[in-house]
C-alpha cells in the first residue's frame, strides 16, 4: 500500500509569518493537531504542533490582557519545528510507519517535487494497519508454526483453499529467536475453524493458536 492512498490532500497550512493567534484558532476550529508552515511557493519550511502552540501560549493565571495579546501576537515561525521529515505519495505505508516510530513522531507532511500535495497523521497509520490485519471483518485467527524456507506460505495456504476459505490477511512473525522457525498468521473469513484447524493438523502443521482445541480421538 502507498501513501497517496491513505494521506489527506486536504491540509491546513500557514504561512511563517502567520500569528500564533491563529495557529490556535485554526486547531480549534479543525480539531486537528498539526499545521505545516509553508512558503509561497507551497514548500514545508516548518511544522508547528498543538503542543508547540499551548507552549508558546500565556498561562491562563496571568490576568494581564496587553500581555496575553502581545504573546499570541507573535509570528508562527519563531515556534515551528525545522527542518521537517517529508515523506512521498510513492512511499511504501510499512516503511512510513517505521519513520513514525524510530522518529516519535505523530505527523508526517506528503511531498512531491518539493510541493505539499499531503499529510499522514500517527492515526491514519494505525487505522491503516487495523485494514491490513484484516481485523476489520468477521473472521477467525490461526497461527501456524512452520519452518523458515522458501515457498512454505503457499504450501499452507493451498489447505485453506481446498476448503474454499477466503484469506483476510496474513502476518509473518519471527519465532522467538530461532531462524529456523517462523510463525504465519491467518485471519480466515469464516467463524467455525474447526475443519481447516483439523486439516492444517492433519498436514502435519503445528497451531500456536488455537492451541486449546483438542484433537478428536482415534
Amino acid at each position: 500500500m502507498l501513501v497517496e492512498e491513505i494521506m489527506k490532500t486536504e491540509v491546513i497550512t500557514l504561512p511563517p509569518n502567520a500569528t500564533i493567534a491563529s495557529a490556535l484558532q485554526l486547531l480549534q476550529e479543525h480539531r486537528i493537531r498539526h499545521i505545516p508552515i509553508v512558503n509561497r511557493n507551497n514548500e514545508v519550511i516548518g511544522i508547528v504542533s498543538d503542543r508547540d502552540v499551548r507552549d508558546a501560549s500565556p498561562s491562563v493565571f496571568i490576568k494581564n490582557e496587553s500581555t496575553e495579546h502581545s504573546e499570541l501576537d507573535n509570528e508562527i515561525k519563531m515556534i515551528m519545528s525545522t527542518p521537517v521529515i517529508t515523506i512521498h505519495p510513492l512511499d511504501f505505508v510499512e516503511e512510513i510507519a517505521r519513520v513514525f516510530y524510530d522518529k516519535e513522531i505523530a505527523c508526517l507532511p506528503v511531498v512531491n517535487e518539493n510541493k505539499l500535495v499531503g499529510i499522514v497523521t500517527e492515526k491514519d497509520m494505525l487505522y491503516t494497519l487495523i485494514q491490513l490485519t484484516g481485523i476489520t471483518v468477521q473472521s477467525s485467527v490461526i497461527e501456524v508454526k512452520v519452518p523458515d524456507i522458501p515457498g512454505i506460505i503457499p504450501k499452507v495456504a493451498t489447505v485453506f483453499g481446498k476448503r474454499k476459505i477466503n484469506i483476510a490477511s496474513v502476518l509473518v512473525y519471527p519465532y522467538k529467536n530461532d531462524p529456523n522457525f517462523k510463525i504465519l498468521v491467518f485471519r480466515i473469513q469464516t467463524m467455525n475453524p474447526l475443519p481447516i484447524i483439523q486439516d492444517l493438523r492433519n498436514a502435519g502443521y503445528r497451531l500456536l493458536w488455537p492451541n486449546n482445541i483438542p484433537e478428536p480421538k482415534a
